[in-house]
């Protein structure tokens, strides 16, 4: 048993991710809206673990089971995200058009207000791209992915919309898309990116990128304090009924529109003080810190103060 594992407690119906392990053989369990259980090393079973031991590997399965109908036909079948597994625990993510389409891709990571490209460039039909890897006992904690279409036409005819399609992997859905990948060969699970998908406004995503580029009639950006303090009781002065999901999404979207501010009116390094409490607030602070290409570095700081109940964060 690891920090990361998804366990279920054995005296309860519970189920979370380990975050803490002392040696005495106690854990911290968090489960649903934040929560932290504790609970004897002995009292929970990884869940990943004790369903390869009931089930199999996934090569098991694929003897056990009926081999998967392909998809790939003789029409045009679309376009697939695809999740193949490597082994047990490690996945990699492909683009698969099963088209007869070529397109200009776009595919991100999103947290928040801030998006990380994984794919930009053109994959034509008949093509299964790979673009990134993921590890299965993290799913939990993947961001969305978001990804843009755009048609390439090279003759007059009629014009085919771009489209977008943006996707939140949930471990309820993901193993009931189990399938055969075109051009893989290979079992994977599929996401069809062509149904309930949102037509792209070509026009209006202009627009929305001038929006991003710094016009000099704007006014300058008003710069935020050196030192934010992320606790929801000064953020909010009604959260007693709030849930700890519902807090941890509003100090996040607090800290990054400070940093944002901090990032476009030109200061240097800024401190946001998220307290100690389960450590959930830091850990995801310190995770999407260490995504971003503008941040020099960040640290904890004023122990003295606030112990670890503070990040400084230098601005490159």
């Amino acid at each position: 048993m690891n920090i990361g594992d998804k366990v279920r407690l054995l005296h309860g119906k519970e189920e979370g991710i380990v975050r803490k392990i002392s040696n005495s053989g106690r854990i911290e369990v968090e489960i649903e809206d934040g929560f932290i259980i504790p609970a004897m090393k002995s009292e929970a079973v990884v869940i990943s673990e004790a369903e390869k031991a009931h089930f199999g590997t996934i090569s098991e399965i694929e003897e056990k089971t009926e081999t998967p109908v392909a998809i790939s036909a003789p029409k045009d079948q679309g376009i697939y995200l695809a999740f193949v597994p490597i082994n047990d625990q490690n996945l990699s993510l492909y683009i698969i058009n099963d088209s007869r389409q070529e397109y200009l891709i776009h595919g991100s990571e999103v947290f928040g207000s801030n998006q990380r490209t994984l794919l930009a460039e053109t994959v034509k039909p008949g093509i299964a791209k790979k673009f990134d890897d993921r590890l299965l006992k993290e799913m939990d904690q993947w961001p969305s992915f978001l990804l843009r279409f755009i048609p390439i036409q090279n003759r007059l005819e009629k014009a085919i919309p771009p489209f977008e399609r943006q996707i939140k992997i949930k471990a309820t859905q993901f193993f009931k898309h189990l399938s055969k990948a075109p051009f893989l060969n290979k079992s994977a699970y599929l996401f069809h990116l062509e149904n309930s998908t949102q037509e792209l406004d070509i026009r209006t995503l202009n627009s929305e990128l001038q929006k991003l580029s710094p016009k000099p009639e704007e006014a300058p950006v008003k710069k935020p304090a050196r030192s934010i303090d992320l606790h929801i009781e000064e953020l909010v002065e009604n959260h007693s009924k709030m849930s700890n999901s519902e807090k941890l999404r509003i100090q996040l979207e607090t800290f990054e529109r400070k940093l944002d501010q901090a990032i476009q009116s030109g200061m240097d390094e800024i401190t946001f003080i998220h307290g100690l409490g389960n450590g959930v607030l830091r850990k995801e602070i310190h995770k999407r810190l260490s995504q971003m290409g503008n941040i020099k570095y960040f640290q904890d700081t004023q122990k003295d103060q606030w112990g670890y109940g503070a990040t400084l964060v230098r601005i490159s």
